[in-house]
Protein backbone atom coordinates (compact mmCIF):
# COMPACT_ATOMS: atom_id res chain seq x y z
CA UNK A 1 0.00 0.00 0.00
CA UNK A 2 1.23 3.39 -0.62
CA UNK A 3 0.06 6.39 2.04
CA UNK A 4 0.09 9.80 0.43
CA UNK A 5 -0.20 12.61 3.89
CA UNK A 6 -0.23 15.79 3.10
CA UNK A 7 1.41 17.52 5.71
CA UNK A 8 0.40 21.34 6.64
CA UNK A 9 -2.01 20.78 9.54
CA UNK A 10 -0.85 24.23 11.05
CA UNK A 11 -2.67 25.16 7.59
CA UNK A 12 -5.43 22.83 7.54
CA UNK A 13 -3.48 20.59 4.89
CA UNK A 14 -3.65 24.12 2.02
CA UNK A 15 -1.84 22.33 -0.98
CA UNK A 16 0.74 24.43 -2.44
CA UNK A 17 2.32 23.93 -6.39
CA UNK A 18 4.87 21.49 -4.55
CA UNK A 19 2.15 19.69 -2.84
CA UNK A 20 0.19 19.15 -6.00
CA UNK A 21 3.82 18.16 -8.03
CA UNK A 22 4.33 15.28 -5.01
CA UNK A 23 0.63 13.80 -5.52
CA UNK A 24 1.44 13.48 -9.14
CA UNK A 25 4.98 11.40 -8.39
CA UNK A 26 3.15 9.93 -5.90
CA UNK A 27 0.48 8.47 -8.68
CA UNK A 28 3.34 8.19 -11.07
CA UNK A 29 4.94 5.62 -8.63
CA UNK A 30 1.48 3.92 -7.39
CA UNK A 31 1.70 2.68 -11.10
CA UNK A 32 5.03 1.84 -11.28
CA UNK A 33 5.16 -0.79 -9.05
CA UNK A 34 3.68 -4.21 -8.67
CA UNK A 35 3.74 -3.73 -5.28
CA UNK A 36 2.07 -1.13 -4.49
CA UNK A 37 -1.47 -2.60 -4.99
CA UNK A 38 -4.07 0.54 -2.74
CA UNK A 39 -3.28 3.84 -2.62
CA UNK A 40 -4.42 5.98 0.26
CA UNK A 41 -4.56 9.37 0.80
CA UNK A 42 -4.77 11.84 4.02
CA UNK A 43 -4.03 15.00 6.09
CA UNK A 44 -2.10 15.46 8.63
CA UNK A 45 -3.34 16.43 12.14
CA UNK A 46 -7.27 16.13 13.26
CA UNK A 47 -8.10 19.45 11.66
CA UNK A 48 -8.33 18.98 7.72
CA UNK A 49 -7.96 16.33 4.81
CA UNK A 50 -7.44 19.32 2.28
CA UNK A 51 -8.79 22.82 3.07
CA UNK A 52 -8.31 24.16 -0.92
CA UNK A 53 -5.31 25.76 -2.34
CA UNK A 54 -2.94 28.03 -0.63
CA UNK A 55 -4.97 31.10 -1.02
CA UNK A 56 -1.59 33.46 -1.20
CA UNK A 57 -1.02 31.61 -4.73
CA UNK A 58 -3.67 33.66 -5.85
CA UNK A 59 -2.14 37.12 -5.29
CA UNK A 60 0.00 36.73 -8.29
CA UNK A 61 -3.13 36.33 -10.78
CA UNK A 62 -3.52 39.39 -13.15
CA UNK A 63 -6.10 38.00 -16.01
CA UNK A 64 -8.11 35.28 -16.58
CA UNK A 65 -6.28 33.41 -18.40
CA UNK A 66 -4.51 32.72 -15.11
CA UNK A 67 -7.13 31.40 -13.83
CA UNK A 68 -7.70 28.71 -16.81
CA UNK A 69 -3.96 28.28 -16.19
CA UNK A 70 -4.51 27.66 -12.69
CA UNK A 71 -7.11 25.40 -13.44
CA UNK A 72 -5.59 23.24 -16.64
CA UNK A 73 -2.91 22.34 -14.10
CA UNK A 74 -5.13 21.15 -11.25
CA UNK A 75 -7.16 19.46 -13.95
CA UNK A 76 -3.72 17.64 -14.66
CA UNK A 77 -3.42 16.88 -10.79
CA UNK A 78 -7.09 15.11 -10.25
CA UNK A 79 -7.19 13.65 -13.54
CA UNK A 80 -3.67 12.15 -12.73
CA UNK A 81 -5.35 10.81 -9.61
CA UNK A 82 -8.58 9.55 -11.14
CA UNK A 83 -5.97 7.67 -13.45
CA UNK A 84 -4.49 5.43 -10.70
CA UNK A 85 -4.70 1.86 -11.50
CA UNK A 86 -5.17 0.60 -8.32
CA UNK A 87 -7.81 1.64 -5.83
CA UNK A 88 -7.59 5.14 -4.38
CA UNK A 89 -9.21 5.96 -0.67
CA UNK A 90 -9.80 9.53 0.41
CA UNK A 91 -9.44 9.01 4.47
CA UNK A 92 -11.18 12.10 5.70
CA UNK A 93 -11.54 14.28 8.91
CA UNK A 94 -12.05 17.81 9.40
CA UNK A 95 -12.31 20.17 6.40
CA UNK A 96 -12.46 18.89 2.80
CA UNK A 97 -12.92 21.52 0.91
CA UNK A 98 -12.01 23.69 -2.55
CA UNK A 99 -9.50 21.62 -4.31
CA UNK A 100 -9.42 19.18 -1.30
CA UNK A 101 -13.30 18.05 -2.09
CA UNK A 102 -11.96 17.05 -5.71
CA UNK A 103 -8.89 15.58 -5.27
CA UNK A 104 -11.30 13.39 -2.69
CA UNK A 105 -13.65 13.10 -5.34
CA UNK A 106 -11.30 11.78 -7.94
CA UNK A 107 -10.42 8.81 -5.52
CA UNK A 108 -12.64 5.92 -5.98
CA UNK A 109 -13.53 5.18 -1.74
CA UNK A 110 -13.86 7.70 0.43
CA UNK A 111 -13.71 6.93 4.15
CA UNK A 112 -14.73 9.95 6.84
CA UNK A 113 -15.73 11.39 10.58
CA UNK A 114 -19.19 11.82 11.42
CA UNK A 115 -17.82 15.71 11.64
CA UNK A 116 -16.16 16.27 8.55
CA UNK A 117 -16.64 18.69 6.62
CA UNK A 118 -17.04 18.43 2.83
CA UNK A 119 -17.98 21.78 0.44
CA UNK A 120 -16.53 24.33 -1.88
CA UNK A 121 -17.90 27.93 -0.10
CA UNK A 122 -16.31 29.73 -2.62
CA UNK A 123 -19.94 31.58 -3.17
CA UNK A 124 -19.63 33.61 0.37
CA UNK A 125 -15.47 33.62 -0.12
CA UNK A 126 -13.01 34.48 -2.76
CA UNK A 127 -15.66 34.65 -5.78
CA UNK A 128 -13.80 32.32 -8.14
CA UNK A 129 -15.44 29.07 -9.94
CA UNK A 130 -14.44 25.71 -10.30
CA UNK A 131 -13.41 23.94 -13.99
CA UNK A 132 -15.20 21.96 -15.95
CA UNK A 133 -13.71 18.81 -14.87
CA UNK A 134 -14.50 19.51 -11.49
CA UNK A 135 -17.76 20.74 -12.07
CA UNK A 136 -18.37 17.49 -13.50
CA UNK A 137 -16.94 15.16 -10.50
CA UNK A 138 -19.19 16.78 -8.27
CA UNK A 139 -22.52 16.31 -10.32
CA UNK A 140 -20.83 12.91 -11.03
CA UNK A 141 -20.65 11.77 -7.43
CA UNK A 142 -23.88 13.91 -5.89
CA UNK A 143 -26.19 14.83 -8.71
CA UNK A 144 -26.80 18.62 -10.10
CA UNK A 145 -29.67 19.57 -7.87
CA UNK A 146 -27.49 19.00 -4.87
CA UNK A 147 -24.03 20.41 -6.52
CA UNK A 148 -26.01 23.60 -7.21
CA UNK A 149 -27.52 24.08 -3.58
CA UNK A 150 -23.48 22.80 -2.18
CA UNK A 151 -22.26 25.74 -4.74
CA UNK A 152 -24.58 28.36 -4.58
CA UNK A 153 -25.57 28.09 -0.86
CA UNK A 154 -22.04 27.67 -0.05
CA UNK A 155 -22.57 24.76 1.96
CA UNK A 156 -20.47 22.23 3.92
CA UNK A 157 -22.08 18.66 4.59
CA UNK A 158 -21.06 16.69 7.44
CA UNK A 159 -19.67 12.91 6.76
CA UNK A 160 -23.28 12.28 7.49
CA UNK A 161 -24.59 14.06 5.02
CA UNK A 162 -22.45 13.08 2.68
CA UNK A 163 -22.66 9.32 3.53
CA UNK A 164 -26.24 9.51 2.99
CA UNK A 165 -25.54 11.64 -0.71
CA UNK A 166 -23.18 8.16 -1.54
CA UNK A 167 -20.34 10.52 -1.66
CA UNK A 168 -18.64 8.72 1.81
CA UNK A 169 -18.63 4.56 1.28
CA UNK A 170 -18.06 4.14 5.38
CA UNK A 171 -18.51 7.08 8.03
CA UNK A 172 -17.33 6.68 11.25
CA UNK A 173 -16.26 8.18 14.96
CA UNK A 174 -12.64 9.46 15.16
CA UNK A 175 -11.37 6.90 16.97
CA UNK A 176 -12.42 4.68 14.95
CA UNK A 177 -11.39 6.12 11.66
CA UNK A 178 -7.85 3.93 11.17
CA UNK A 179 -9.74 0.63 12.15
CA UNK A 180 -12.38 1.72 9.76
CA UNK A 181 -9.60 2.76 6.94
CA UNK A 182 -7.69 -0.45 7.30
CA UNK A 183 -10.81 -2.61 7.08
CA UNK A 184 -11.59 -0.86 3.37
CA UNK A 185 -8.20 -1.59 2.25
CA UNK A 186 -7.99 -4.99 4.28
CA UNK A 187 -10.82 -5.81 1.71
CA UNK A 188 -9.60 -4.56 -1.30
CA UNK A 189 -6.47 -6.11 -1.37
CA UNK A 190 -8.07 -9.32 -1.28
CA UNK A 191 -10.06 -8.38 -4.53
CA UNK A 192 -8.86 -9.14 -8.21
CA UNK A 193 -6.58 -6.08 -9.63
CA UNK A 194 -7.42 -6.20 -12.85
CA UNK A 195 -11.68 -6.42 -12.05
CA UNK A 196 -11.36 -3.35 -10.29
CA UNK A 197 -9.07 -1.06 -12.75
CA UNK A 198 -11.88 -2.49 -15.49
CA UNK A 199 -14.28 -1.02 -13.20
CA UNK A 200 -12.99 2.19 -11.68
CA UNK A 201 -11.51 2.67 -16.05
CA UNK A 202 -15.14 2.38 -17.13
CA UNK A 203 -16.45 4.72 -15.14
CA UNK A 204 -13.96 7.27 -15.60
CA UNK A 205 -14.37 6.95 -18.94
CA UNK A 206 -18.40 7.66 -19.21
CA UNK A 207 -17.78 10.94 -16.95
CA UNK A 208 -15.50 11.91 -19.68
CA UNK A 209 -17.28 11.23 -22.38
CA UNK A 210 -19.11 14.21 -22.94
CA UNK A 211 -16.95 17.03 -20.93
CA UNK A 212 -17.91 20.13 -22.33
CA UNK A 213 -15.09 23.34 -22.57
CA UNK A 214 -15.51 25.95 -19.73
CA UNK A 215 -12.69 28.21 -20.56
CA UNK A 216 -15.11 30.76 -20.87
CA UNK A 217 -16.17 30.61 -17.47
CA UNK A 218 -13.00 30.28 -15.76
CA UNK A 219 -11.96 33.30 -17.90
CA UNK A 220 -14.55 35.41 -16.50
CA UNK A 221 -14.84 34.65 -13.41
CA UNK A 222 -10.74 34.64 -12.36
CA UNK A 223 -10.48 38.29 -14.41
CA UNK A 224 -13.28 39.77 -12.55
CA UNK A 225 -12.62 42.47 -9.68
CA UNK A 226 -14.88 40.26 -7.32
CA UNK A 227 -12.05 37.75 -7.92
CA UNK A 228 -9.43 40.21 -7.43
CA UNK A 229 -10.69 42.45 -4.57
CA UNK A 230 -11.53 39.04 -2.16
CA UNK A 231 -8.30 37.37 -2.64
CA UNK A 232 -6.84 40.98 -1.27
CA UNK A 233 -9.99 40.50 1.61
CA UNK A 234 -9.34 37.02 2.46
CA UNK A 235 -5.48 37.95 2.83
CA UNK A 236 -6.23 40.59 5.27
CA UNK A 237 -8.55 38.65 6.68
CA UNK A 238 -11.83 40.79 6.12
CA UNK A 239 -15.06 39.76 4.74
CA UNK A 240 -15.48 40.79 0.94
CA UNK A 241 -18.11 42.58 -1.23
CA UNK A 242 -19.79 41.69 -4.30
CA UNK A 243 -20.30 43.94 -7.46
CA UNK A 244 -20.80 41.27 -9.93
CA UNK A 245 -18.51 42.39 -12.29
Amino acid sequence: MLEVIFNRPAQRNAMTWAMYDGLYDACERADASDDIRVMTLRGAGEDAFVAGTDIGQFSSFETGADGVAYEAKIERIVDRLERVRVPTVAIVRGYCVGGGLALAAACDLRVATHDARFGVPIARTLGNCLSMNTYSLLVHHLGPARTLDLLLRARLLSGDDACSAGFVAEVCAADRLDAVAAEVVERLLRHAPLSMWAAKEAVRRLRKAALPDGDDLVTTVFGSADFHNAVAAFLAKQRPTWEGR
